[in-house]
């Protein structure tokens, strides 16, 4: 990715990878699947460098998904920058109905003016904080501020890099109750994925 990004080649890759997403996630809400919402990473070079807004609009338009159920994830490195164009372009992303998402928030540049300022819907913490909560007093600690501040705000909360049912039960006592991570799943191909929500969906019915 960082060479993608140096050389340019990150905005037609981040185009493609924008529209297959939607393309996807328009056919599972066809078969089968109601409701299932899909997360794409945007770079901040590509946020910068073309009319995201428009490649947004348009890919929703050609696979004729819901705006709702596409949400962007941005990190942090974008909005240190403190370009006066970005909170325009995110303003202009939520019209179309698209939600936006903070990625790997504690990561480095971590302000809470970001909160303020810009129209978050998720904040996604980081795994780096995750993997101690249950063994490491001040990782728990921070976790708990995160997440009751998140809260206070309204935004959603994703943990990242969830592991183990402990690092699960903890979340979600403190209420981050979206994780990721390989308790979960590990990444899975289109075909994969398939399969895994249709194991879910037989383990519920046989539950019920």
């Amino acid at each position: 990715i960082p060479l993608a990004e140096e050389t340019g080649l990150i905005n037609a890759i981040g185009e493609w990878v924008l529209n297959q997403a939607c393309q996807t996630a328009a056919t599972w809400q066809q078969q089968r699947i109601n409701g299932i919402r899909i997360s794409v990473n945007v770079s901040a070079v590509q946020f910068r460098n073309t009319d995201l807004v428009q490649t947004v609009f348009s890919a929703l338009e050609a696979s004729g998904l819901p705006a709702n159920l596409l949400e962007l994830e941005i990190t942090e490195r974008l909005l240190v920058e403190d370009n006066p164009n970005t909170s325009r372009i995110l303003e202009d992303i939520k019209q179309i109905g698209v939600r936006l998402s903070l990625d790997d928030f504690g990561k480095g540049y971590s302000s809470l003016s970001y909160l303020k300022r810009f129209p978050f819907d998720v904040l996604k913490i980081d795994r780096s904080f995750i993997s101690g909560v249950t063994t490491n007093p001040e990782d728990a600690a921070l976790c708990r501020a995160i997440t009751a501040m998140a809260s206070s705000l309204n935004l959603l909360i994703v943990a990242e890099g969830v592991e183990t049912k402990d690092q699960w039960d903890f979340l979600d006592t403190h209420g981050a109750i979206l994780v990721q991570g390989y308790y979960v799943s590990k990444p899975l191909s289109v075909e994969d994925f398939d399969d895994f929500l249709a194991t879910r969906d037989q383990q519920e019915q046989s539950s019920s």
